[in-house]
């Protein structure tokens, strides 16, 4: 990847000021609360479905490896539980003979069970032009396939660059269609599950990337917002790779680099906004790429539920944009729990 630094340093800046002016000018009004840190908290053996019948005794909430008490449980399941699902093909990121495939992939999916699903579902569509919702909620899965079979799924007009800045252009792209997303289906009550059927993002990260401050401050803000906006909204994300066994096993595995979490924009990289990162960092899941999309869709929704609701009061920050870890430990042997991976805490006001 050979290019002029100077004029790569430029353009990098230009195309991720669009991104974070994108980002800053979808993020929804800051909403009233308690100030605590609300969970979704999926609970799963070594194999099999996530368990359900654990009670609060059963879980200890470590917030930077220090205790916290639980100030609010719930379990919840049941095919009532409020769950929303947006399903996402992104055309940004994937051919035209992959996005064909997909579709029929998908289709099977909607069409299972006479198209009766368990939860309302939305789909919608990343392009160049950005994010369209091809279908509002519904649990009819066979009038969520009749609106994808009538959307002609164009191929990418990205023809103005190749190589290293056509990824940098289609990067900018998904963060923006993620964005305008999640502010759309933000106010939907409850749950919110996006599972993204995409190759995922180019990580644009490593030796050879050259970022100054400005940029490295431009994509620790990106991460917090991104991040609070998907805890605040519920938002867990899945990422299925369509791309199938094929894919070099480097560019499969890359993304789990940048999994621990930034504390500080010193650290930032643009593969910490990394689609396959976003959806582990949120609780959710990023399946090992293959050609069975449709199972690897029953994998996702399979995850979905039993789960649990906690809640939280956290420990005061020091300072703007605070880094705290979250990790929940499980007292029965065998069992692992999942959620935010962390979260950005602000000072209190009257500090």
């Amino acid at each position: 990847m050979l290019f002029n630094a100077r004029l790569g340093r430029f353009l990098l800046a230009t195309l991720l000021m669009g991104a974070a002016a994108s980002a800053q000018q979808s993020k929804p009004a800051a909403q009233p609360n308690d100030g605590r840190i609300n969970l979704d908290v999926v609970v799963t053996p070594k194999s099999g479905p996530p368990v359900g019948d654990l009670q609060e005794q059963d879980f200890t909430l470590l917030d930077n490896k220090t205790p916290r008490p639980i100030a609010y449980f719930k379990a919840v399941n049941g095919r009532h539980s409020a769950v929303e699902i947006v399903l996402v093909i992104d055309a940004i990121n994937a051919s035209y003979l992959n996005i064909s495939y997909q579709r029929s992939q998908i289709d099977k999916l909607l069409r299972a069970d006479e198209g009766r699903l368990t939860h309302p579902m939305a789909l919608a569509l990343f392009t160049d032009r950005g994010t369209q919702i091809l279908a509002d909620f519904s649990v009819d899965g066979n009038a969520l396939s009749a609106a994808l079979d009538r959307e002609d799924v164009a191929l990418r007009s990205l023809t103005r660059n190749s190589g290293f800045w056509g990824a940098t252009e289609r990067w900018q792209l998904s963060l923006s269609a993620l964005t305008d997303l999640l502010t759309a289906v933000e106010p939907e009550p409850g749950r919110k599950i996006v599972i993204c059927v995409s190759p995922g993002w180019p990580l644009l990260s490593g030796p050879r990337i050259d970022l100054d401050s400005q940029m490295l401050q431009k994509i620790f803000a990106d991460v917090v917002n991104l991040s609070t906006q998907m805890r605040e909204g519920r938002f867990t994300l899945y990422n299925v790779d369509p791309l199938g066994p094929g894919e070099p096993p480097l560019r499969a595995s890359y993304y789990e680099e940048f999994l621990p979490g930034i504390s500080k924009p010193n650290q930032a990289q643009i593969g910490d906004l990394g689609l396959q990162v976003l959806a582990v960092q949120s609780g959710g899941l990023a399946p090992t790429p293959g050609n069975d999309i449709t199972g690897a869709l029953h994998e996702c929704l399979a995850d979905i539920e039993p789960f649990y609701e906690i809640s939280f009061d956290p420990a005061p920050a020091d300072h703007p944009d605070e880094y705290h870890r979250l990790d929940i430990r499980i007292a029965r042997p065998g069992l692992t729990a999942r959620t935010k991976r962390g979260y950005y805490a602000q000072p209190s006001p009257l500090k």
